[in-house]
């Protein structure tokens, strides 16, 4: 849709310029439709518009999200909302999986590639935090893969880099300091999110498993069933799955909540843009990055299946939840239909299965 915009109708860029800036918002962290739009807007009319670009994209999603929380929120406890939510969790499950399904063809390019991806989801349930696994994902395929020049330099610093991951997960950066179990507080969701909009790195489901290690198990702010609600509404609302961010920061502070995660989870995609158009040069012609790249994608990877076991398990609760996942599984893979559309039908579903 950007590029039919920007290029074939409106002119403001070439094809080819417009492919490099695509390829400058899948380098960095974060949200890589936000971030293409900042891109957009940076290069069409300097640091005004990266504002107003990446401002106005998210915008209309963070409202819908939002008034979707609020509905929840008053209204997700009666059983009418009860029996919509048995029919939409087992539609997510299955998304979350035929995502998984087809990144993973991307992905996995090889025996190294799969080992990384299972030993990210094996670390992942034996309670890691997913940041060091996402390094450590390219550091062992930049050590073991790249160019030798840096295969020599970081096979020492691998080789210690394992060890030391429980003193990473400890200080994840920005939320490190926060008490496990501690009760709300507006700084902490805002560093948390700040945290994760700052080294989220892969596909938008990868967010999965970093709300489930900060929220529900660190902070004990959500249910596993109230994060699947979550990620079903950031699915069905259109804009970036990052909104699911929205969602989280209402359920958890309500209307200030909201707004403070989803400024602190877009802030870092407004400070990376602009840098990585100044290196995106140097960084596309370089083997060790694209290396590196592809250990962090598999670990996401990794962690994309562990999270979906894990959401599994509270989302598919019986027989009927069970094959209607499995419905919903075969139509994306065979049909290629909208996810939105799946998950009415799983609500429409919902009431029916219910209703005897």
């Amino acid at each position: 849709m950007m590029r039919r915009e920007v290029v074939e109708r409106r002119g403001w860029l070439s094809a080819q310029e417009f492919l490099d800036l695509f390829g400058a918002a899948n380098l960095i962290p974060g949200p890589s439709s936000t971030e293409l739009a900042i891109l957009l807007g940076y290069r069409r009319a300097g640091r005004t518009a990266l504002l107003l670009g990446g401002a106005l994209f998210i915008l209309p999603a963070m409202l819908l999200v939002l008034a979707f929380a609020w509905a929840y929120v008053r209204f997700g406890g009666t059983p009418a909302a009860g029996r919509l939510l048995y029919g939409v969790k087992p539609v997510i499950i299955a998304i979350v999986t035929a995502a998984l399904w087809s990144l993973g063809r991307t992905a996995i390019k090889g025996p190294l590639f799969a080992a990384l991806a299972l030993a990210a989801l094996a670390l992942f349930l034996a309670g890691l935090n997913p940041l060091p696994l996402l390094l450590g994902g390219g550091l062992l395929a930049l050590a073991l893969r790249g160019p030798r020049p840096c295969q020599q330099r970081l096979s020492g610093a691998t080789r210690s880099f394992w060890p030391a991951l429980p003193l990473a997960s400890a200080a994840s950066l920005l939320g490190a300091g926060v008490a496990h179990a501690a009760g709300y507080s507006p700084l902490t969701l805002f560093l948390t999110f700040l945290k994760i909009g700052a080294v989220l790195y892969g596909s938008g489901y990868v967010l999965l498993a970093f709300l489930r290690d900060d929220f529900v198990t660190r902070l004990h702010w959500l249910s596993n069933q109230q994060l699947i609600d979550a990620v079903a509404v950031g699915q069905f609302t259109p804009g970036p799955v990052f909104t699911t961010a929205t969602f989280v920061g209402y359920l958890t502070g309500g209307f200030g909540g909201a707004l403070l995660a989803t400024v602190a989870i877009f802030l870092p995609a407004f400070v990376y843009s602009p840098l990585i158009v100044q290196v995106l040069p140097l960084a596309r012609r370089s083997p060790a990055v694209r290396t590196a790249l592809d250990g962090v994608n598999a670990a996401a990877l990794g962690l994309m299946a562990a999270v979906t076991w894990q959401l599994g398990r509270a989302a598919l609760v019986d027989l009927p939840a069970a094959l209607l996942a499995a419905l919903a599984l075969v139509v994306l893979l065979r049909l290629k239909l909208n996810s939105a559309w799946l998950v009415l039908g799983g609500a429409a579903a919902g009431l029916v299965l219910k209703a005897f």
